[in-house]
């Protein structure tokens, strides 16, 4: 026993620098993404994985809702324990793409360390934890975020399993691979390509065909409890929907056959103006060394990782109809495990003193973390590309002040019944406003506030309405060129200025009877 506590002690004493780099590492990361994690506006989808977690934790029948419309619902399942310790729906949320990215950054760590050195592991780590890419997403309460984690961790499995062909990996990369399904469809590219990983397969070595055989098989493994996982979705109605629905987001290939172009060349001018400013022109520029330098130096483990996210991105480049910036962020982390791979070379012929590792991590920082403040401090002076910044800060799709709309709400009716109708019946309205209302419902014998969802305009039932309830509307303002009478304005509240298209604002209108 004494022998074995030794053995230990002196394993920590060894790794005691590499210990002590990580755990700087994970403060940094926890520094940059909990900070003012509410203070960005709703997202549409947000509002709608939040507002399913609420409805999955009140009625347990509904526990497989978000294949309702095609999606798939680990997220939402791992979110519903989280509304008991946070009041905020939206916090509740948020805190889980945080947590999903910390699985990332310790997936990427530790792919660096296994297969190229304790270095890369940490620079990796360092550049997932810094790059506004991965900063803004795991700030949000999307899927991305734990599909990413997914992706690297059945990177880490797949590489380990073709190292060391042992059926325990096989199953945990089927695991791996299950959730990356059960969180969104496009984790179907991890099956996919799992024969790309036969680059870093040993082609030297005795009984290669016996070996090639045995890996083979223990993929077949891994699929197939991959694929029992997935299946489990089918314990719930409307798993025929995940299927119609992805056909509404990609091209088939005889939509393709006359126009192979058509989708590719704007997608690829998306990305030219993504990248060097979500992930820094630093920071991209090294993540490019990296690419060029694993062929340059035939690192096969590098070679496959560049496999590992350039097949999935070329992919959604050529058929997906709708390309943003968030659906390839599971490509992302990969990419900057090879930056941090070229940072390492770098260092061991440039920068070989202690100073000079100061320069270049400031080098790397300075730009990431100037980004990084407005997006903690101030989204509307954050430096986003044109399309993220409209969908996520500007547009119909983001939502602003449901919270003290809601509150408001609540505190009025305790004199008065409420009517409330919304612009929209799914997505920001009404969904940003019935999560701060969820908890109202379920403590209350007898709700006061009914939420209506509807058009862009206030219909003739909602004027009825206001004849015997106090009654509100809630929209963007975008939607009126003037406001209809019969309206008194209660509160305005403006998003940001977006190049391209007239500020827009959440109005929040009390509704009076026509006369």
């Amino acid at each position: 026993m004494s022998n074995q506590f030794s053995i230990s002690v002196k394993s920590i004493l060894r790794y005691k620098s590499v210990i002590i780099l990580l755990f700087l590492l994970c403060v940094l990361y926890f520094s940059l993404r909990l900070p003012n994690l509410t203070l960005q506006p709703i997202f549409a989808d947000e509002a709608i994985y939040i507002r399913w977690a609420q409805v999955m934790k009140a009625e347990p029948t509904l526990r497989f809702l978000p294949l309702s419309d095609g999606k798939t619902p680990l997220f939402m399942w791992a979110m519903m324990p989280l509304f008991k310790i946070f009041q905020d729906p939206l916090l509740a949320g948020r805190i889980l793409s945080v947590f999903s990215g910390f699985l990332t950054l310790l997936g990427v760590f530790f792919l660096g360390w296994k297969f190229f050195g304790t270095k890369v592991g940490l620079w990796s780590a360092f550049l997932i934890a810094i790059t506004p890419f991965m900063v803004f997403f795991d700030r949000m309460a999307l899927v991305d975020s734990l599909l990413a984690a997914f992706s690297i961790w059945s990177l880490n499995l797949v590489l380990l399993l073709t190292q060391y062909r042992r059926l325990d990996i096989a199953i945990f990369l089927g695991y791996a691979l299950g959730g990356g399904l059960l969180t969104k469809t496009p984790a179907m590219f991890n099956l996919l390509i799992l024969p790309v990983t036969l680059v870093a397969f040993n082609w030297k070595i005795n009984k290669r065909s016996l070996i090639l055989v045995r890996t083979i098989g223990l993929w077949i493994v891994a699929i197939v409890t991959a694929l029992v996982i997935y299946n489990l979705l089918r314990l719930g109605p409307g798993f025929e929907n995940l299927n119609s629905r992805n056909q509404d987001y990609v091209f088939s290939f005889w939509e393709l056959k006359d126009r192979p172009l058509d989708p590719f060349i704007p997608h690829l001018r998306d990305l030219t103006d993504w990248l060097p400013k979500m992930l820094t022109w630093p920071i991209l520029s090294l993540a490019l060394g990296g690419v060029a330098s694993v062929f340059y130096f035939r690192n096969y483990y590098g070679i496959t990782i560049v496999l590992w996210f350039l097949i999935p991105l070329l992919a959604e480049m050529i058929f997906y109809k709708t390309f943003t910036t968030r659906y390839i962020l599971f490509t992302i982390p990969p990419l900057l495990l090879l930056a941090g791979w070229f940072i390492s070379k770098l260092e061991n012929r440039f920068f070989p003193f202690t100073w000079n590792k100061m320069l270049l991590v400031l080098f790397l920082a300075m730009s990431a973390l100037h980004i990084n403040y407005y997006l903690l401090t101030n989204p509307a002076k954050s430096f986003l590309p044109q399309e993220t910044r409209r969908g996520y800060l500007a547009d119909w799709t983001a939502g602003y002040g449901f919270k003290e709309i809601a509150q408001q709400l609540i505190k009025e009716s305790k004199y008065a019944s409420i009517v409330v109708g919304t612009e929209g019946t799914f997505g920001t309205l009404p969904d940003g406003l019935l999560i701060y209302l969820d908890s109202y419902f379920h403590q209350t014998i007898n709700p006061r506030i009914s939420v209506l969802g509807g058009g862009a305009t206030i219909s003739a039932s909602l004027r009825k309405a206001a004849e015997e309830n106090k009654t509100y509307f809630i929209a963007n303002r975008s939607r009126f060129s003037q406001l209809p009478k019969g309206v008194t304005v209660v509160k305005e509240i403006p998003k940001i200025v977006s190049t391209g298209m007239p500020q827009d604002a959440i109005i929040f209108l009390q509704v009076f009877p026509e006369k």
